[in-house]
């Protein structure tokens, strides 16, 4: 009995703390939700349900998710007529360029490549200034010749014929002869108007009016050939601005810029560089989360050279100078930005 009764006071003293102390479990939680680390996924991989995928290669489009950590989900090689030109997650594959009918083909399209498009012979687009039309090709006039032909994205050049200058002496003498006898029959003839009574001045005055309206003309028809390459005037940009806070003041004016239109912003971040693969990548995002998403990578490849002024401009191409004023006024106005003047 001496011996049983310890026996029986160790063992409800250990039933009693079993009771009310719980046996830890494995796993690392937080009340009774667990913690879920975030997965980083190294260059040439994306996030998919947190485990990190490799992109399907150009020419290819990702028809399902990988399962495997590190490997490729299912991809599926492009249909014809479309395209992927570098390692992608996209859904479907891009549209090939269709030329325009004043267009030919300078690169037919493949899985990997877009179609390259130029004007057809007589026509060209400078490279500077987006192609909406072929321009048709300058014609050198009789006095000029031809110093480099037109191209696909270039326009005739011409330069006016110098005279002979070496002349043999009897052309020299036909000359001299010709030039003194319409001296003299010029001067016949302003003696007999005199003598009749008339007014040589009025002559004179409209020859020199008649010869000046040509040149005129002539320098009018020559510059609306160079004006047609100039910038329309709604393409001016704006005076400089300068940031008041560096990178953070570019930054925070990312926002303004969710006022352009969403039939324009693939057109902007393009005439910013970015291929249509980079821009394609941030459509399940909302539309706001795409433009700071882009402008993001925008200023990544800018680095340094990242600029506001660059952004206007690029809206002042695409003819949308209300929305690059209004994002203007917002960054002078918030104080992220001055004028060059004010420096």
């Amino acid at each position: 009995m001496n011996r049983i009764l310890p026996c029986i006071v160790i063992g409800v003293f250990v039933w009693s703390f079993s009771s009310t102390v719980p046996f830890p479990t494995t796993g690392l939680h937080l009340g009774d939700i667990p913690i879920r680390r975030t997965v980083i996924c190294k260059n040439g991989e994306y996030r998919s349900n947190n485990i990190c995928c490799k992109y399907c290669p150009a020419g290819t489009h990702l028809k399902s998710d990988c399962t495997v950590p590190g490997e490729k989900g299912q991809c599926e090689e492009c249909e014809d007529e479309t395209y992927t030109e570098h390692d992608n997650h996209l859904q479907k594959c891009i549209g090939c360029t269709q030329c325009r009918s004043d267009q030919e083909i300078a690169q037919a399209c493949s899985k990997t490549r877009n179609s390259i498009c130029r004007c057809k012979e007589g026509g060209f687009c400078t490279p500077e200034q987006p192609c909406e039309m072929c321009k048709k090709c300058l014609r050198c006039r009789k006095d000029e010749k031809v110093v480099r032909n037109c191209t696909a994205t270039s326009n005739t050049e011409c330069k006016k014929i110098p005279l002979q200058s070496e002349a043999t002496p009897a052309v020299i003498s036909v000359l001299v002869i010709a030039i003194a006898s319409v001296v003299v029959a010029g001067a016949i003839c302003i003696w007999k108007k005199k003598q009749a009574g008339g007014s040589t001045g009025n002559v004179q005055k409209n020859e020199q009016v008649y010869l000046q309206e040509g040149m005129t003309e002539q320098t009018q028809r020559n510059g609306c050939s160079l004006l047609s390459f100039t910038l329309p005037r709604q393409y001016e940009p704006f005076p400089e601005l300068f940031p008041v806070n560096g990178e953070e003041s570019l930054r925070k004016c990312f926002q303004y810029f969710e006022e352009i239109s969403i039939a324009y912003y693939k057109r902007f971040f393009r005439e910013l560089g970015l291929n249509n693969n980079v821009i394609k990548t941030t459509d399940q995002n909302q539309y706001e989360d795409r433009i700071h998403e882009l402008l993001s990578i925008w200023y990544e490849k800018e680095g340094k050279c990242a600029s506001i002024n660059d952004l206007l401009k690029a809206l002042l191409v695409l003819d949308q100078r209300l929305t690059a004023e209004s994002i203007k006024e917002k960054a002078l106005e918030d104080g992220h930005y001055i004028l060059e003047k004010s420096l």
